[in-house]
């Protein structure tokens, strides 16, 4: 499953994107979800909730970094790699305006990127 919420900003839209939906039926099914950054949280409870409501019979999150932030959502990793601080991180996937997503290391974008 692939979800969007930050497109091309540095903040999240708020408005959860379904870019490719599960192939897989979750019903009665335990389910982890794997994400890379948690930090408004609205993906994550928007994802959960929907496994749920698809008939899983437990979810469970796992995130690379959590960021220590005032969460949108109520909702805590299950598991987590690392604690992340509060600036706009890149690589491992994560990208800013389709760039930086291939670096093989998680970098701080500084406030003067374009």
């Amino acid at each position: 499953m692939s979800q969007a919420s930050y497109r091309a900003g540095t903040q999240s839209s708020g408005r959860i994107e379904i870019l490719r939906d599960l192939e897989t039926d979750v019903r009665g099914r335990n389910v982890l979800l794997v994400d890379d950054i948690l930090e408004s949280g609205r993906t994550l409870a928007f994802v959960k909730d929907l496994i749920l409501a698809r008939g899983a019979a437990r979810v469970l999150s796992c995130v690379l970094l959590d960021k220590p932030v005032a969460r949108a959502a109520n909702i805590a990793a299950d598991m987590r790699a690392f604690e992340c601080p509060n600036v706009f991180v890149v690589g491992y996937g994560m990208d800013l305006a389709h760039r930086f997503r291939e670096l093989p290391f998680v970098g701080r974008v500084a406030r003067d990127t374009p």
